[in-house]
């Protein structure tokens, strides 16, 4: 049973309630040790990353059909139970199987007794479909926002922090259209490195990035392992954030360049070819080991190699001076919940104030390293205020006029192939930030700081 496609789903549901996992790191190397492809590995992605992004609203269901919280569930049986509510209602699978593999399921994982719980509850959900479901939970929600957490399964404080995040714009009529955009699978999109690779003549380029390109389907895999990684699989917000640093100002031969949190690295293999071609010598610090070894295999296809240190990146940025660093700090991933559906669920708002307290002595640290006349990338896959403009605002005030804010929008416009609906912030400042309902790529914010 271990190699079917649901007992893998629920592994990997297992591996992140449990030990945090990422789905998308840990779900591909299940389906290789599994032996499945095709049908099945599609069936099994579906059921993973479709119930992670919908888990909130499932436990809602489950709660309701058990008559108990699901706090209350063995965590075991509560896992296979959302697999189950998801085959019931969201995937085309009968619903006799749904119930009867689910109760299977759950005999193996956690004896008799949870099976005959499973089944009632299964049979219990399977009465009503999903907008039945959510119509009824709705009814009982206290306010607008929880109405909108239970139909587009995200918590309430996202939602909010969406909302002030598309206010900040004068676009918060677009929350529903970003919401929605979440829990639709994004396809995938290629990289071809500058000055290392070409765009397949046959592909469909994306419309921003001038190195992008979309996967027609199938595992990438191949190509990329046959490219050495100058074709590979790169989120188009990501590589226009690389190429917002490199492409801001002319590059003079021999400037210095920094990736300061460069894991996992895809980031750092664009501006290590753009370093390449322009005569500039990158340098890449990641401080979880693991990380660290990510960013050597990911530029392990740019000739010329690029030193990888292993440091807390506050105290790495000050051994030298640089013309150009970029500080892709670590953040909630409020933006990349299109591919990763548990990121959602794995953050709290009392998170915020620590990450963004860290963001600002990374920022602060890259500053104090740049050269006269340097430029400064800070990048988040997050659009929340705190974590963007909060915390840019506070590095500027400590800086007292040291730092100038470069237009990000109208960088990103030069280097874009078509033009991108980018509103000017209502706060005046340079700042681009990207979404998946408008743009198609990870709600990535860039904010791109001189220094006089």
């Amino acid at each position: 049973m271990s190699a079917t496609p649901r007992w893998v789903a629920y592994d990997t549901l297992r591996a992140v309630s449990e030990s945090d996992a990422y789905a998308n790191l840990l779900l591909p190397r299940a389906l290789r040790r599994a032996g499945l492809g095709g049908a099945d590995a599609a069936f099994a992605t579906e059921l993973s990353y479709g119930t992670l992004r919908m888990l909130g609203t499932y436990d809602a269901i489950v709660a309701d059909a058990a008559g108990r919280d699901v706090a209350a569930i063995d965590p075991a049986v509560r896992d296979a139970l959302r697999l189950g509510v998801h085959q019931l209602l969201a995937m085309r699978v009968p619903s006799h199987a749904a119930v009867n593999e689910t109760v299977r399921l759950v005999r193996k994982a956690a004896g008799g007794p949870a099976s005959g719980f499973a089944n009632a509850v299964l049979r219990r959900v399977s009465e009503r479909d999903l907008d039945a479901w959510i119509a009824r939970l709705e009814d009982a929600a206290r306010s607008d926002d929880e109405r909108l957490a239970v139909r587009f399964a995200h918590p309430v404080w996202v939602i909010r922090a969406f909302r002030r995040a598309l206010a900040a714009e004068g676009r918060a009529d677009e929350l529903t259209a970003l919401l929605a955009s979440d829990n639709v699978p994004p396809v995938v999109t290629m990289a071809a490195l500058p000055g290392l690779a070409e765009i397949p003549a046959d592909a469909e380029r994306t419309g921003a990035s001038p190195l992008g390109f979309r996967w027609p389907g199938g595992d990438p895999g191949p190509v990329v392992a046959g490219s050495g990684g100058r074709l590979r699989v790169q989120d188009e917000g990501s590589q226009l954030a690389a190429l917002a640093l490199s492409r801001a100002r002319p590059v003079r031969a021999g400037e210095r360049w920094l990736d300061l949190c460069a894991g996992p690295g895809g980031k750092t293999a664009v501006l290590a070819a753009e370093a390449r071609l322009h005569g500039a010598a990158l340098e890449a610090n990641e401080v979880a080991p693991a990380r660290a070894q990510l960013v050597r295999d990911s530029v392990a296809g740019v000739p010329g190699g690029v030193p990888v240190s292993e440091e807390d990146g506050r105290t790495r940025a000050g051994r030298a001076r640089y013309d150009r660093i970029l500080v892709d700090a670590p953040c909630t991933g409020l933006g990349a919940l299109r591919r990763r559906p548990e990121a959602r669920w794995r953050k709290a708002p009392g998170d915020v104030p620590e990450l963004t307290a860290l963001q600002g002595e990374l920022l602060g640290a890259a500053a104090s390293a740049l050269a006269p006349g340097g430029v400064v990338a800070y990048v988040t896959c997050s659009p929340h205020l705190a974590e963007t403009a909060g915390v840019v605002a506070d590095v500027r005030r400590a800086f007292d006029g040291e730092l100038v804010e470069l237009d990000a929008r109208a960088v990103l416009q030069d280097v874009a192939r078509h033009p991108l609906d980018l509103p000017a912030p209502v706060d005046g400042t340079g700042r681009a930030q990207l979404w998946p309902h408008r743009h198609g790529t990870d709600a990535m914010s860039i904010t791109l700081l001189g220094r006089r």
